[in-house]
């Protein structure tokens, strides 16, 4: 289903409750990890997620120079490199998506960090130095050998910013149900994971119009053990010459991704929910609803920048019905559009 509006929305990670306020046994936790906030809910979970989060980033994150991650750059070219299990693991669910997503996901995107720049200066690459390094880019070059539990990459960089986060969200959730823990949220960034209830009630999160207070809601979800992660040209971005540059790069061209505003996935799997905004985002309304509809156990809305929204087949199950969708005075007809 999609329709026309002239709001522009991104995802709202708050807890909303029937009296806008949280109980007093549910207050939360923050901590920083991964560049960003992480909100965790009740307190007594934050030392659990903490501790996995901070486990991730030192393995994961290809901007610490001894990471298992940054040894396979730092190594690329000359010599496989062995890995902890759960990189290993990881890297192979990397390439799963990377297929089923025809390369819109691809971890090897950071072969191009070295040009753009989304610190003060603003660095824009030249269409020579994207057309040096673009062949670098290809999933398909990252070699894994199970038996030896090792990584080879001919060429280039791996960045795993696009998933690990969801990753992390995956493994934070199961220690804390080991734990004994029923009821939580965790939110990291873009992405809010949710299991249980909410004083016996699903947890809600709002769908909202980021120009306006927090409490404008263009619709709300009612979710509950699943994880919902978004992506949007409004998260990280910078106008140099007049011209919007944001940080979701096309690996296939190079530069930011056009035609998309906003992706929102819903699904069980923060794994998976964390890799396919991301690769929406690249793929464009068309292909991406072709894409996530061929998915089961995920949904999607997106926003092009005609400020169309495209809702796969089954997204709509998760809106309140007591809130319903609020359109704006302009918006145009609803119509709907099987992909």
């Amino acid at each position: 289903m999609r329709f026309n509006t002239r709001i522009f929305i991104s995802l709202l990670l708050v807890l909303l409750t029937s009296c806008e306020q949280s109980a007093p046994h549910q207050k939360s936790g923050t901590f920083e990890s991964m560049g960003t906030t992480i909100t965790v809910l009740p307190y007594a979970a934050m030392p659990f997620v903490k501790d996995i989060f901070l486990l991730t980033d030192r393995q994961m994150s290809e901007w610490k120079k001894d990471s298992p991650l940054a040894l396979i750059n730092q190594h690329a070219g000359n010599k496989p490199v062995q890995v902890p299990q759960d990189l290993f693991r990881v890297l192979q669910r990397s390439l799963e998506i990377a297929e089923m997503t025809s390369g819109a996901f691809d971890p090897t995107w950071a072969s191009l960090w070295e040009h753009w720049k989304f610190d003060d200066t603003h660095a824009v690459p030249s269409q020579e130095q994207i057309n040096v390094l673009l062949p670098s880019v290809n999933w398909e070059n990252i070699l894994l050998n199970k038996e030896e539990q090792s990584v080879y990459l001919p060429v280039g960089n791996i960045g795993l910013g696009g998933i690990a986060k969801g990753v992390a969200l995956d493994k934070a959730r199961e220690v804390l149900l080991g734990q004994g823990f029923e009821d939580f949220m965790i939110v990291a960034g873009g992405q809010v994971l949710v299991h249980g209830f909410n004083d016996g009630k699903l947890w809600r999160v709002g769908l909202r119009d980021p120009e306006r207070s927090q409490t404008d809601y263009f619709g709300i979800l009612e979710i509950s053990d699943t994880c919902i992660s978004t992506s949007g040209n409004y998260e990280n971005f910078f106008i140099k010459d007049g011209v919007r540059y944001h940080h979701i790069i096309n690996p296939r061209t190079g530069f930011p991704a056009e035609g998309v505003q906003s992706v929102t996935v819903i699904s069980s799997d923060a794994t998976l929910a964390d890799a396919l905004s991301t690769a929406l985002f690249v793929m464009g309304p068309e292909k991406g609803m072709q894409c996530i509809n061929r998915i089961q156990h995920a949904e999607a809305l997106m926003i092009d920048t005609n400020d169309t929204l495209f809702f796969s087949r089954n997204f709509e199950k998760f809106l309140s019905n007591s809130y319903g969708i609020q359109r704006s005075a302009s918006s145009n007809l609803i119509t709907t559009s099987d992909y």
